[in-house]
């Protein structure tokens, strides 16, 4: 994002993230990181070269926290329903 663009929209932040990588929220503890190819009014998004990262909590004994296991998943291409989306933000410094 080189060029200083007005954004008068919560939209135009999306926008001006088009060929960038950004990080995805998702609901169910699910996180994406991708390139944003593109995007509609609905959040609907397309990204590529994404990494998927899912949060599992193991449950443990009584009396003992549950465990956080992580599962990552490599995708080429990938469609995202905008219903699912919790926040996109700009991946500040990621190489993909």
């Amino acid at each position: 994002m080189d060029e200083k663009e007005e954004t008068n929209e919560p939209l135009d932040l999306v926008r001006l993230c088009i060929d960038e990588v950004v990080i995805v929220k998702l609901r169910g503890d699910r996180e994406l990181k991708g390139r944003l190819h593109a995007y509609d009014s609905h959040c609907n998004l397309v990204l590529g070269d994404v990494e998927e990262t899912i949060f599992v909590a193991e449950e443990e004994e009584e009396g003992q926290e549950a465990r956080v296991r992580t599962v990552k998943k490599q995708s080429e291409m990938l469609f995202v329903r905008g219903d699912s989306v919790v926040l996109i933000a700009p991946a500040e410094g990621a190489t993909q």
